[in-house]
This record gives structure tokens, C-alpha cells and sequence, in this order.
């Protein structure tokens, strides 16, 4: 058997491959060795899963090892997001939630995803206890386990409707009034994942013109990665364009990330989408306070948090550090390039749903396009020409590289001086023109991730290039 391992957001595996029944039951027994531990089990545990294959049934296996265990589940009673399922472990008030999700991963992937009382992503101090149980689980070979049947039987399992509670939510925070006034026509791509009916159902809900595609199950993802990047969104561009529709959304497999199509076909990168609503929430909204980014994010966010006198929380890659600074630093805003973002008083969890739903109040209640909202800023504070590049390497050679990544730190970098060294995850360099280039390795991959950012393409171009002669030969 494989080990079982946690990455950033949990552990995914190949279905059937290690992605068994037996190895999901041995997870199941860790976390409800877990919740025992730390007086959560009495709370029971909210259960969710995505529009993969076997999905639901591994789902039940997680039920009945709670079952077995005498844990209450609230096991959904079908897919559904994310997002969904985190903000159910709050209004259950539940001591936790597993979902069953290999988000934006190919479709022979599915993972279980540990969502602590506090509805946001997992931090090492909840994961750590969990492998250190999975750990002996394994050793021992011991499930406590009792049939769905059974469970029910003993009154163990109540079946859960996430949709109307999540709803109620998000109402409480949008303008659903300026949405319905302004009459836009939007064009939702669930991707065939378990955001499917949400964003249409709440728009529809409150007046608003909306066409769905690719919105029913298909554990094949139509042959393609549910990924809201834009490569994977020319369905999308050509529905948003054949309908004259004012804006495209798109939503990943778990529908916690957002995919920004405009009526022009422009694509929206998530840090496009993030300066937006920046921007939008400072200006339209009132907000104040911190806004939180990770190391990996574009620093535009820093110009404006100077222009408007905010702090910058920089944390390392991953939205549990993201979730953790809105849950107690109160950040208005948190974000990653990846795709991540949510706001205070929502859920610390990423929520593509929620974010579509903001982007279409921005539009709205500003009476502006996405376009032109960008471009004021860029005037006003300057251009930035993002990327990141994805080099794979021999494990041998990964480990050569980051003993050099350990020393390396030019005083001059593609001609500028190097105004900053930070290893908060990776290195980073800040050049004194505040363009910047960060290298991390994969945790769990022979392969490095080079984040540029510039001033200009050519610098950006003359950035990369020098970083990888100079860490990859």
C-alpha cells in the first residue's frame, strides 16, 4: 500500500489505485480518533462530497467509520460544493466536516479534504494529530465500522441539504437588490461539478438572466480538467459572446475558484480578480483593515493597500494561512494567484460561488465593465505582467537546486538591484523597482514553480531567464 499522505489541502490519490475503500476507512478512523481527542465528537461531523466517480460511496464509507465510532454525520444527499459543506459545519455547528474532492485534479483523482470546526481549510495543528493517528490506524489495521443501514437505525445520521442554509448566508452579505436592478445577463460553466444549480439557482432567485452549461454530473469532466483557467474556458467564451451576455463565470470542480469571462472574451486572472475586488471593496464598500495575500500573489495588492494606508498580510502558500488571517487578524480581503479568495464576515474558506456573486454585485452597483474597472487602476498605480512556470526536474536534481536556492542571493537581478530577500516559502526576490520573482518547489513533485512579476514584459522575460541559468544551469 502507498503511504497516505497530506499535501496543502488535504490527500488525493488515484481511485482504485490507492484511492480505496479500505485506505478512505483508515482516514475515516484517524478523524474520528481525532475528534474524540479534542471533545468534538459529540458536534458530529458533516459529510460532502464532489460529482466524481464512487464519490457518494466513499462518502458512505466515511459515514458508517463515524458511525462505527458512535459520531452523528451529516451526510449530504448529493454533491455538493465545497464552500457549501464548510459553511454547514457552522450552521450545524458540527465539529468538523470531511469532503470528498479532488477540486480542479484530473477526474481519476478524489481526495478527502479535513474542514475543522471553524469552517476554513486545515492547518498543521489539526493535520498533524490526524496523520499521527492515521499512522497507527494503519499499523493496527483497526475500523470501527457499522452499516449506513445500521447507522441510520440508531438515529446517527441526519441527511443534509446544504443549499437553502448557504444561501441564506450569502444573501445576508450581497446586494441582491442593485444585481436584480442593474438586469445583467451572466452565463454560469459549473464545469459538471458540484457547483452545479448554486450560482444559478440564487441569480434566478433574485431576477437574474441566466443560461448554465455543462450543468449535470459527469465524472469525466466532459474529457477535461474542471480547472477555471483559460485554457480550459473557451466553451464559456463562446456562449458568453453567441448570447451577448454580460459576463461568464466559471466554477472548478468544488467550485471553490472562479473563472472570469467579459463580453469581449478576455479572460480574468485571478489576480486581475483580487485587484478588482480590492479595489471595489475600499472604494464601493467601506472596508478597512488588513488585506492578506500569499507569497505567490501579485503585489498590485500592495500598491493599493499603500495608496489606501491598509496593511499587507503575506503568508505562505496555501489558503489555510489566507482563512487563518481573516478568522484572526480580521483581513477584509484574503486571497491567492491560485484562484483563492473570500472576505471577512464570509466563510475562511475559498469560495468560487461567493466570488462570482461579488464580482456581479461589483459590476452592478459600479455600473462599469471589468475592463474598465482594471484599466483605471493600472492607470492609476501602474502596470504589472504576471506568470508562473512550472519546471520539472530529476528528484536529484531537485535536491541540488534548493541547496543552491539556499545560498543564492544576487545583489543584482536582470540589471536592478535585489532590494529584498524573503524565505517566508521558497525565495523570493524584490528588485528596487518592486518587480519581484519567487521560486518554490512542489512538496510533493520533482518540479519548481517560478513566479514573475514585472513592469514590463521584456523585464519579466529577462527575469526568468536569469533565474534559470543561474538555479537550473
Amino acid at each position: 500500500m502507498a503511504e497516505i499522505t497530506f499535501g496543502t489541502d488535504g490527500w488525493r490519490a488515484i481511485i482504485a489505485a490507492d484511492f480505496t475503500f479500505t485506505n478512505v476507512s483508515y482516514v475515516a478512523q484517524a478523524i474520528a480518533h481525532y475528534l474524540q481527542q479534542e471533545g468534538l465528537a459529540e458536534r458530529g461531523l458533516v459529510v460532502g462530497y464532489d460529482t466524481r466517480f464512487l464519490a457518494d460511496r466513499f462518502a458512505q464509507v466515511v459515514t458508517e467509520v463515524m458511525a462505527g465510532n458512535g459520531i452523528h454525520t451529516y451526510l449530504c444527499v448529493k454533491y455538493a460544493p465545497t464552500p457549501a459543506v464548510a459553511h454547514a459545519v457552522l450552521a450545524q455547528r458540527a465539529g468538523g466536516a470531511v469532503m470528498l474532492t479532488a477540486s480542479h485534479n484530473p477526474a481519476e483523482y478524489l481526495g478527502i479534504k479535513f474542514i475543522p470546526h471553524y469552517a476554513g481549510p486545515a492547518l498543521p495543528a489539526e493535520i498533524d494529530p490526524i496523520v499521527a493517528n492515521l499512522q497507527q490506524v494503519v499499523q493496527s489495521g483497526k475500523v470501527r465500522q457499522l452499516t449506513l443501514t445500521g447507522a441510520r437505525r440508531q438515529g446517527l445520521v441526519t441527511e443534509l441539504e446544504p443549499l437553502p442554509a448557504y444561501t441564506a448566508h450569502v444573501e445576508s452579505l450581497l446586494d441582491f437588490t442593485a444585481i436584480k436592478k442593474a438586469g445583467l445577463k451572466v452565463v454560469v460553466d459549473p464545469m459538471y461539478g458540484a457547483g452545479i444549480g448554486y450560482v444559478e439557482s440564487i441569480l434566478s432567485k433574485h431576477g437574474c438572466a441566466v443560461t448554465a452549461i455543462h450543468n449535470r454530473r459527469d465524472p469525466l469532466f466532459g474529457g477535461k480538467l474542471p480547472d477555471p483557467s483559460a485554457a480550459h474556458l473557451e466553451a464559456l467564451r463562446q456562449q458568453v459572446q453567441a448570447d451577448g451576455a454580460d459576463l461568464g463565470v466559471a466554477l472548478d470542480g468544488d467550485a471553490d475558484r472562479l473563472g472570469v469571462i467579459d463580453p469581449d472574451g478576455r479572460y480574468y486572472s485571478p489576480n486581475e480578480i483580487l485587484t478588482l475586488f480590492m479595489e471595489y471593496l475600499l472604494q464601493e464598500r467601506g472596508c478597512s483593515g488588513a488585506v492578506a495575500r500569499t507569497v505567490a500573489t501579485t503585489h498590485m495588492l500592495d500598491r493599493l493597500a499603500e495608496h489606501y494606508g491598509c496593511p499587507v498580510l503575506e503568508t505562505p502558500v496555501g489558503f489555510k494561512y489566507i482563512g487563518q488571517a481573516l478568522r484572526e487578524q480580521n483581513a477584509f480581503l484574503g486571497g491567492e494567484e491560485s484562484g483563492g479568495v473570500s472576505i471577512n464576515g464570509h466563510l475562511p474558506e475559498k469560495d468560487g460561488i461567493f466570488a462570482a456573486l461579488l464580482f456581479i454585485e461589483m459590476l452592478a452597483k459600479t455600473g462599469q465593465t471589468a475592463a474598465a474597472l482594471l484599466d483605471s487602476i493600472k492607470e492609476r498605480f501602474g502596470p504589472v505582467y504576471t506568470e508562473r512556470l512550472d519546471l520539472r526536474t530529476t528528484a536529484a536534481d531537485k535536491t541540488a537546486v534548493m541547496e543552491k536556492m539556499a545560498h543564492w542571493q544576487p545583489p543584482i537581478l536582470a540589471g536592478r538591484e535585489v532590494a529584498a530577500v524573503n524565505r517566508l516559502d521558497g525565495l523570493k526576490l524584490i528588485l528596487d523597482n518592486g518587480s519581484w520573482c519567487l521560486v518554490r518547489p512542489s512538496g510533493t513533485e520533482p518540479v519548481f514553480r517560478i513566479y514573475t512579476e514585472a513592469a514590463s514584459e521584456a523585464e519579466k522575460t529577462l527575469i526568468q531567464n536569469e533565474v534559470k541559468k543561474s538555479l537550473f544551469g
